[in-house]
């Protein structure tokens, strides 16, 4: 009985003094006023700026000086939007859609096949060769290619049209792409690829019917980005097309700058139109994007 009370009491005296402890770690915590400074300001940083050319491009030309950058519109309009569309916004919606959708599907698919081959191939030397040759493909700019580029498009009589754009956005698009799906590859167990060839499943079967679905994330992830990438794309459509229905969205802002004035409401109004496609494809993907960025590298 003794035994007991002593034991009870022990343990009260081990509750209180972990109770003490909390209290005292409680009071000791103290918020992270630094952080939360940093935080407000990367997030006013962000924001504000889409927060401009969101309210801007419901503003007319002619108040747009007279009034505050920041302020609302107090007469919204949809004539700025109204402009954009009837000045071919269609067409150099169509041609971006075109250059983006015709670029990316390749090359995601390239990749994906070239990242499997390198990770499940015999790590022959030409597999070795092929991989630092898409490795050193990551450490050109596209800058520093534009005239061996622009001379073998005039060479291919591509010049000004879209299928030169698509050619080497593909190559552009291919390094990184074999780089992301290859690291994603290497996480998939190779006991799943053994039971797939007792199975009876040749490289081909076990490539789309198991490599494919449980990289989708890397997939979605590159694709995304590629088409992010190519579609705000501006040197390429600059340098290899000439003909006014040959441009793309970005290069299609100009239309809106004048001689001696820009009219920037229209300008932004194009700018929200360009960036709705990009929006919609992160909304749908952007679970298997961000799985894609946090599992790719897992090794």
């Amino acid at each position: 009985m003794t035994m007991d009370v002593t034991q009870t009491k022990e343990r009260e005296r081990t509750a209180a003094s972990g109770t003490h402890r909390r209290l005292n770690g409680a009071r000791g915590e103290r918020p992270n006023w630094l952080g939360g400074l940093v935080s407000l300001l990367w997030l006013a940083v962000v924001i504000i700026p889409i927060y401009w050319i969101v309210i801007t491009s419901f503003k007319a030309q002619s108040s747009y000086y007279a009034t505050n950058p920041l302020a609302p519109p107090t007469e919204p309009t949809l004539a700025n939007y109204r402009m954009v569309i009837e000045s071919d916004f269609p067409l150099y919606f169509v041609n971006s859609l075109i250059v983006t959708i015709g670029a990316v599907v390749p090359a995601v698919a390239f990749s994906f096949m070239a990242a499997y081959a390198i990770v499940r191939g015999n790590a022959g030397r030409f597999l070795r060769g092929v991989n630092s040759l898409f490795l050193m493909g990551l450490a050109i700019p596209l800058q520093a290619t534009i005239i061996p580029v622009y001379l073998i498009i005039i060479r291919l009589h591509l010049y000004d049209s879209l299928l030169g754009l698509i050619l080497p956005s593909i190559a552009f698009a291919i390094p990184l792409s074999v780089l992301v799906l290859s690291n994603f590859i290497r996480d998939v167990p190779k006991e799943l690829f053994e039971s797939m060839r007792l199975d009876g499943a040749n490289e081909w079967m076990t490539l789309w019917r198991l490599a494919f679905p449980l990289t989708r994330p890397a997939v979605v992830t590159v694709t995304i980005y590629n088409a992010l990438q190519i579609w705000n794309g501006f040197l390429l459509p600059l340098i290899l097309t000439q003909s006014p229905d040959k441009r793309t969205l970005p290069l299609a802002l100009w239309t809106f700058q004048g001689q001696y004035s820009v009219n920037v409401p229209a300008v932004l109004a194009s700018v929200v139109l360009t960036t709705l496609p990009i929006l919609i494809l992160y909304v749908v993907g952007r679970r298997q994007l961000l799985s894609g960025l946090t599992a790719g590298f897992s090794k």
